[in-house]
């Protein structure tokens, strides 16, 4: 089945891709504002797509553009309608519709679940007569346009998705089937019709979608409204896609309906996926490499004799000599005159400035101790004995 696929270009950018394969485009949506088709690289079932087919009536091909389908009146009921695309020339336009076909008998709105079972429709099952499909086979067909589709491969309880897109990097061009309901509003809904998978991706999915070469005879032939009745020509082009295609694993995060990123469409092991842990370190490893070589660069430029001297012309210029003099302080000395022998120029010698004495620092002051400082004797006066003093005192 194909149950996700990406197509992120606006209208107007798909209208010029086809005209380019000589598709005709007569009509198409706005870019932007209500009416406008959703672009996404994750693009889910429920969402607007954008579909190509032949300019017809809502009651599809086979009744007049002005034909209008009443309440309660089957489609088939116009019986003596006449088609106005037999003698006339045919227009295409392109036109949003929700991915998702819902009957035009339905009686009521479906939920969710009942819109994932029509968002496919098998070949086989169109082989048959009758069915919910017997009429827009008939009358409704359409291509769905896309850049690629999603699949994903089953390892044991591990699901890896992979991107499928054509190798030549055109639009995937899916047969189609379309319908509208009548209510308060039209209500315009497709569906992709699958066959079997080519031997390509047969190791990836039993089904793929049916893929109908751009401006190609078939696809002319498939959207052709003077072609208003199923037939074995019709169903012979529900075939698997003869042409080449890539298919590589992608992000894990386009399984999440609502995220979108271009990275979904790039190879997970790509250069140009920022997402591959291996391209973080690779790309680390050239940045310090890069670091490296700038380095020894700039060192070798400083080794230069052109660097050289122009480290020696930014130098300062040198001071005169200037000393001390006894009596009349600095004095500079006069210059020298110049020595036409180079060799026998010798500097002057500088003259020593004598060191002045340092200040003595004071003695620090205990705020917990009273000591006094140890008193010098003097040479002159001898220690002198005790009993002098008694003497004296006698």
């Amino acid at each position: 089945m194909c149950g996700r696929y990406a197509l992120n270009l606006s209208p107007s950018q798909i209208r010029r891709m086809l005209q380019d394969e000589n598709m005709p485009v007569d009509d198409a949506p706005p870019d932007e504002g209500d009416e406008s088709p959703r672009q996404s690289y994750n693009f889910a079932p429920g969402y607007h797509g954008i579909v190509y087919r032949a300019d017809t009536s809502a009651r599809g091909a086979g009744y007049q553009q002005e034909d209008k389908h009443t309440p309660g009146q089957t489609q088939d009921d116009g019986v003596d309608a006449v088609s106005t695309h037999e003698n006339s020339a045919v227009r295409y336009k392109l036109q949003s519709m929700k991915w998702g076909l819902i009957p035009f008998w339905t009686k009521r709105n479906p939920d969710y679940g009942s819109m994932m079972k029509t968002i496919n429709c098998r070949d086989d099952s169109l082989s048959t007569a009758g069915g919910m499909w017997s009429t827009m086979k008939a009358r409704k067909r359409c291509i769905v346009l896309a850049q690629g589709f999603y699949e994903w491969l089953k390892h044991g309880k591990e699901k890896m998705p992979h991107h499928v897109k054509r190798t030549d990097g055109q639009l995937m061009c899916f047969a189609g089937l379309w319908d509208c309901v009548h209510s308060d509003h039209d209500h315009y809904t497709y569906t992709i019709i699958t066959t079997d998978s080519n031997k390509q991706l047969k190791f990836l999915h039993d089904r793929m979608p049916v893929i109908l070469e751009p401006g190609s005879e078939d696809l002319k032939t498939w959207l052709d409204p003077g072609r208003h009745e199923w037939s074995g020509e019709l169903q012979a082009l529900l075939k698997p896609f003869a042409g080449k295609l890539d298919c590589y694993p992608v992000s894990k995060e386009v399984g999440k309906v609502g995220n979108n990123s271009p990275s979904f469409i790039v190879p997970i092991d790509s250069k140009e996926n920022k997402s591959n842990i291996a391209n973080f370190f690779a790309n680390a490893e050239k940045k310090q490499k890069t670091t490296k070589v700038s380095v020894e660069r700039e060192y070798e430029l400083c080794e230069t004799d052109d660097h050289t001297a122009f480290k020696a012309q930014v130098s300062p210029q040198k001071q005169p000599n200037i000393v001390m003099t006894a009596d009349d302080g600095p004095k500079t000395l006069p210059k020298r005159a110049a020595s036409d022998d180079l060799e026998d120029e010798k500097p002057p010698m500088k003259t020593p400035v004598k060191s002045l004495p340092r200040p003595s620092r004071p003695s620090k002051i205990s705020a917990t101790s009273n000591k006094k400082g140890r008193v010098v004797q003097s040479d002159k006066q001898p220690n002198q004995k005790i009993t002098r003093f008694f003497g004296n005192s006698a």
